[in-house]
């Protein structure tokens, strides 16, 4: 879900070492996060209903093929790696562990996730986040066997984890009226929990190794597409999106407290919540036209994904959003230059969007 325009942060304390990172070959990622950083992880459960590899999903990717991925290209993790010089890190269920590609990092996110187990329960299959942490696990696990406790440890603390998560626990969970959270808990107490249940997670992967954690912030939730529907005039929640911003700032201290009671942490918060609203709110300035509808015509009352037998916007270039929760990759290019350039603060070349396939209409 939404909870990955997260990338495009920009109230950041960038960790110095990531500069020089950016043009090493051998740095290694580990992704976890939802629909909007996965890129196949859900292909792998027979019965998940979170997925996403059918036309028209992929049609901008190379090859203009689905894999996985919940837009018509490019993830921003997809961007950055690129930009890093590395590969973008390959679906952790699509790997065996005893492959050396283990090794040079993974994708855990699913489509689905959320920081709570019930989150997008309805989805049947989905690796929550502490399923995907129980998998960096097995992960680490494989590292030591293979190259020996000491080098597994090294390779970990030097390794970059991008996390994304917490969108689906509200477009999949506190907001769904059938979810027994949103009925049974207030949202200043839904928010606790989330935050104390996220604290432990981290606490979980930082005793596995990671000590250099990126955690995204959520975008304006009551902006996408999915959302303003609920709007008589097509308007964003503002509700949702000052629970959202209630949720961020909640996050962001934790990490700072985190950082000062754990020796050697680097946590840091990437505040996405401003850039995503300016993107949405002057579409303009970034070469888009549309930001409140989707290029893909979707029904939000069956989910609001985009069907094969969907109908699709001339330009995809010209639409912030892919369908009714997920940017599309022209939108996913500009956040990703705005997150690299910040926070990386290394020369770069802009990432040109790839070529469309040929209109459909």
């Amino acid at each position: 879900m939404l909870g990955i325009l997260v990338f495009a942060g920009l109230v950041i304390a960038a960790i110095p070492a990531m500069a020089a990172d950016s043009a090493n070959s051998s740095l290694l990622t580990f992704i976890f996060g939802d629909s909007l950083t996965e890129v196949g992880n859900n292909n792998f459960l027979q019965l998940s209903l979170a997925k996403s590899n059918y036309p028209w999903y992929g049609i901008d990717y190379n090859g203009g093929q689905a894999t996985g991925r919940f837009t018509n290209g490019r993830t921003i993790g997809d961007i950055i790696s690129s930009k890093l010089g590395i590969p973008s890190p390959p679906p952790y269920l699509s790997l065996s562990k005893v492959e050396d590609a283990i090794y040079r990092g993974a994708n855990y996110a699913s489509g689905g996730a959320g920081i709570l187990n019930n989150t997008g329960l309805y989805f049947i299959q989905r690796l929550s986040f502490d399923d995907q942490i129980n998998a960096f696990n097995k992960t680490k696990q494989a590292m030591k066997s293979k190259l020996g406790g000491v080098v597994a440890e090294k390779l970990c603390k030097e390794a970059i984890f991008f996390i994304g998560m917490g969108s689906n626990d509200y477009v999949n969970n506190f907001l769904q009226p059938f979810m027994a959270d949103g009925q049974q808990y207030t949202h200043d107490e839904f928010v606790e929990i989330l935050v104390s249940t996220l604290e432990h997670q981290l606490l979980r992967l930082y005793l596995l190794g990671a000590r250099r954690m990126m955690f995204h912030g959520l975008a304006p939730l009551g902006c996408i597409p999915s959302q303003r529907v609920k709007s008589r005039r097509g308007e964003c929640l503002k509700q949702v999106n000052r629970w959202v911003q209630k949720f961020n700032s909640k996050v962001n201290k934790l990490l700072i407290s985190m950082n000062r009671r754990l020796p050697t942490a680097q946590l840091t918060f990437v505040d996405t919540y401003e850039q995503v609203m300016d993107l949405i709110n002057n579409p303009g300035a970034y070469g888009f036209k549309v930001s409140n509808t989707s290029c893909c015509n979707v029904d939000t009352s069956i989910g609001g994904l985009c069907l094969p037998n969907s109908n699709l916007c001339k330009n995809r270039k010209e639409f912030v959003f892919w369908d009714a929760f997920h940017p599309s990759d022209a939108a996913n290019a500009v956040l990703a230059d705005r997150i690299f350039t910040t926070f990386f603060r290394h020369p770069h070349s802009p990432s040109p969007s790839p070529s469309p396939s040929p209109s459909l209409s």
